[in-house]
Formats: structure tokens, sequence, C-alpha cells
């Protein structure tokens, strides 16, 4: 009795009310610092790396000019060479709205109808994998204008992944909500509009982070064959002139103003896509581990 006793006195070990984490939570704001922060950082590396190595072997500026040259150039040359570039975007935001709408209208198409998709997904995938450097001289002769040809280009190389994209979106819907849906007499409407296109957003989203750079890229190849016949006015036509007058400053000026065209580019689709996709979406919702 007395040995009861005692045991009942012993006290019971502690109760954690919840465990505790094995390790600290992320600081988040300090990891979206670094994103910004680490980039710069190796951006500012190579061009001083850049700079100490045309100034160590004394690098001619016709073959390899200094950083400091090139930011000059830029300055000077502003003038000329912003008015190129918005011509080169007008091009490229013209192409992508229209590859959008198309594609997105042609995916709707042939995810109601079979033999659409039959009809019509084989020539846009010749369309796809034909070189656009290949179209674009042919394009530049029967079409009406350059600017046209150079807008037809464009649009062809924006225009597959919106397509393939939102197809895939289209296809990729539970089949236990379509179930749902038909179970609840939704039209094929319906289905379409509160189903079917909400689950296809985050692929078309993607299909636009990709659709924008293929525009930019595919308006400066296009401008690259007008140019070579005499005929343009965009940033590729300004990167040619420069080759042939051997101003290699201004060539990489050129090269540094579209290649930071085409980040902030992919920047504002990316934002975009995190803006209507964080609410809901797996892939924008932030989780602590």
């Amino acid at each position: 009795m007395k040995a009861l006793e005692e045991q009942e006195q012993v006290p019971a070990p502690a109760i954690l009310d919840e465990p505790q984490p094995v390790f600290a939570p992320r600081d988040t704001n300090f990891e979206r610092i670094l994103k910004f922060v680490i980039p710069a950082a190796m951006l500012l590396l190579l061009v001083a790396l850049w700079g100490w190595y045309v100034e160590a072997y004394k690098v001619p500026h016709y073959i390899l000019p200094s950083p400091k040259r090139v930011a000059m150039s830029l300055y000077d040359d502003w003038g000329t060479l912003s008015a190129a570039l918005l011509v080169t975007l007008k091009i490229t935001f013209t192409a992508l709205g229209i590859a959008l709408v198309g594609g997105v209208g042609l995916a709707v198409l042939m995810s109601q109808s079979r033999w659409i998709e039959l009809a019509l997904y084989p020539y846009a995938v010749i369309l796809q994998v034909t070189p656009i450097v290949a179209i674009a001289p042919l394009i530049l002769i029967y079409a009406p204008s350059t600017q046209s040809a150079l807008l037809i280009c464009a649009w062809i190389v924006a225009f597959f992944p919106v397509l393939s994209n939102t197809t895939q979106g289209l296809k990729s819907t539970d089949h236990n909500l379509l179930n749902l849906f038909e179970l609840y007499g939704a039209s094929s409407w319906q289905t379409l509009v509160y189903l079917k296109l909400p689950n296809a957003l985050p692929y078309f989203l993607a299909g636009l982070r990709i659709a924008g750079g293929l525009a930019l890229i595919a308006a400066v190849v296009a401008e690259f064959a007008a140019g070579s016949a005499g005929a343009g006015s965009g940033l590729a036509y300004r990167l040619l002139e420069s080759q042939f007058r051997l101003n290699i400053p201004r060539l990489f000026a050129a090269l540094i103003l579209l290649s930071f065209t085409g980040v902030l580019i992919f920047a504002a689709t990316s934002l975009l896509s995190h803006l209507l996709l964080r609410k809901w979406h797996e892939s924008a919702l932030k989780r602590e581990n």
C-alpha cells in the first residue's frame, strides 16, 4: 500500500502543449532581398572584371570597348537607340497580343472539338518547328509591307507556346470535377467558363512568359532579315548599322538595351502570373516548412 502511494506521488512527465520546431522559420524578407542582391552583385563583379581586362591588356575599343565607353555610347546615342527600341517593342507587343487572342481562341475550339484539333494542330506544329530565319525572307517578299512582314514573323513564333500550353491546360481538367459539373446539369459553355478556363490559367501564364521573350527574339530576327535588304528601323537594324560602321561601343550599347528589354518583359509576365495565382494555385502559394 505504501509502495502504491509512493508511485502515485511520482510527478508525471511534463506534456508539451505543441511540438517545438526543429528549425527556425525562414526569414522571407531576407530571402526576398537576396534574390535581388546576389544577381546585382554578380553583375557588378562581371562588369568590374570586364573593365579590368580591357585596361590591363590594352584591348582596342574597336575590338572590346570598356564598360565606361559603352555607357557613354548608350548616353550619346540614346535618342537613336530608344526610337529604334520603340519600333521593335511595337512589333513585339502587337504580335504578342494577336498570338494571345489567336492561341487561346484556337485552343478553346480544339478542346471543344476533336476534329478541329486533328485538322489544325499539325500545321501549328509545322509553323513552330520551321526556323523563323528560313521563313522570314519569304514573308518579306510576299507581305504587303515591311512592318506587316515583321509582325507576321513575330506572331508565328509567339503563337505556338500560347496555343500548346493553353490546350494542355484545358485537357488537364480533373475528370471528377467534369463529372460533377455534368451531374448538376452544367452546359458545355458553363463547364468551359467556370471549370476548364480557370484550370488552364496557370498553363496559359506559363505560355505567356515563354511567348513574350520569343516574340521579341522573332521581331529582332525578322528585323535582321529586313535590315540586310536595306529596310527597317528597329533595334536590330541599328545593330547591323553599328557593325558595318565598326562602331563597337554602340553595338554593345544596343545589345545591352535589347537584353534589358527582354528581362523586363519576362519580369512583367512573371509578376502578372504571381498576382493572378498567388491566392489559390499551388505553384504560387507560400508555405512554411
